[in-house]
């Protein structure tokens, strides 16, 4: 790991970081460097216990809590590590003086109107750090807050005007503002630097391996097709109707997908092809249940992270595990360097949730080169996600685009 360079005077940094566990450790360096003794911590629950393992290795002198109660004295070198949603809960967290503020992933609060947020910004902390790996997903509005918490003494309304081309639209009676690109930007990030802003990328901090990606053509069904054709199919006994974009965009994706048996032919050939350890992604319960099938026939031990279940225990014991994984509940905050591949079976629409995942693997104490495999089915909309996706853009915006030409 590469030395983290000393800033004089600044006490209020974000560092805006293309890693994954190697910002805990910049982050705990610059609080060494800024000198409290006393480190808040707030990060997401799912990365609770890797904070504390980070400070009970490499920093032992300091006193972890992990805050689910009211604390009656803090001692100095005491870190109290608490996660997103229980902060608000904690109002006694107001009274803390002379410490230092870490927020992991800090575009948790580019929500100005979250409770945790508004509670995040009334705290009186000596210094600030904040840490993402994907801050804004390109949205330069959601750093407004971000900004705020750093100290930069200007109304939202200005920060509006002045760097992001919008316009507004009505949505129900309410008007609602649509980004439509940005101004000014290099002064923004003149902005941004001389508030404390610091991006860097993984090579500037430590060494990961290399990275390998590859595209897997998958042949398309005859289903797809005829519903983009007519917006309406039934298959599998379900009747799909596509009466409008969204549902008509959601029904293309779970035809290229889900419902697409050349891609469940497809990834069976690559479960089959080794006997390494595999992350696969997916979206929907459907597809879920189908890997989970193949893994079976396979003879493969299956972990899983969902909405309704985490269970790594084979992934940990098994090396030629396959541990499947729905983006919302595990493409932020796990750490499974332990592989060195992942499948796609399904894309994310979500650049955030799509670059964070691939970070699971690609991160400290990975030594192997780490290699995606994207199954993208031919003539689909899952070529336009693809490729919205690698422009670092959310494919949310480009349908709202489509809409209103």
């Amino acid at each position: 790991m590469k030395a983290l360079e000393h800033t004089e005077g600044k006490n209020k940094v974000a560092y805006y970081l293309d890693m994954g566990l190697g910002k805990t450790f910049v982050a705990t360096e610059k609080a060494e460097q800024l000198g409290t003794n006393i480190i808040l911590l707030i990060c997401q629950k799912s990365k609770l216990d890797d904070w504390e393992d980070h400070y009970k290795e490499f920093y032992p002198r300091y006193k972890v809590i992990k805050y689910n109660k009211p604390l009656t004295k803090i001692e100095p070198y005491t870190v109290i590590i608490i996660n997103y949603d229980l902060t608000w809960r904690r109002a006694e967290l107001k009274k803390l003086k002379g410490f230092t503020l870490i927020l992991d992933e800090s575009s948790y609060i580019k929500n100005a109107t979250s409770k945790r947020t508004k509670f995040i910004l009334r705290l009186k902390p000596e210094n600030i750090i904040l840490l993402s790996g994907t801050p804004t997903g390109g949205k330069y509005e959601e750093l407004f807050t971000q900004l705020s918490l750093l100290g930069w003494k200007i109304t939202k309304k200005n920060y509006w005007d002045t760097y992001i081309k919008y316009f507004m639209y009505d949505v129900g009676g309410f008007s609602r503002p649509k980004v439509t690109g940005y101004k000014h930007v290099d002064r923004l990030k003149r902005k941004l630097r001389d508030h404390g802003a610091v991006f860097m990328k993984t090579e500037d901090v430590i060494t990961l391996p290399d990275t390998i990606e590859y595209e897997i053509p998958v042949k398309n069904i005859p289903e797809y097709k005829k519903f983009k054709k007519d917006r309406l199919i039934e298959i599998g006994g379900i009747e799909l109707i596509g009466d409008n974009s969204l549902t008509n965009r959601l029904y293309l994706r779970q035809l290229a997908g889900m419902y697409n048996k050349h891609k469940y032919e497809k990834i069976t050939e690559l479960m089959e092809s080794t006997d390494d350890r595999l992350i696969i992604f997916y979206n929907f319960n459907y597809e879920y249940d189908e890997l989970v099938k193949i893994c079976k026939k396979l003879n493969k031990p299956v972990s899983m992270v969902n909405g309704d279940s985490k269970n790594l225990k084979n992934y940990d014991e098994y090396l030629d595990s396959v541990t499947i994984v729905q983006y919302q509940a595990g493409a932020m905050g796990l750490n499974l360097q332990k592989c060195n591949k992942i499948i796609y079976f399904s894309l994310h629409q979500s650049s955030d949730l799509f670059e964070q995942s691939k970070k699971r693997t690609h991160r400290l104490g990975q030594d192997r080169t780490c290699i995606y495999y994207y199954l993208i089915t031919d003539q689909s909309v899952e070529q336009d996600i693809f490729k919205t996706l690698k422009q670092r853009k959310d494919y949310t915006d480009e349908l709202f685009k489509e809409a209103y030409k």
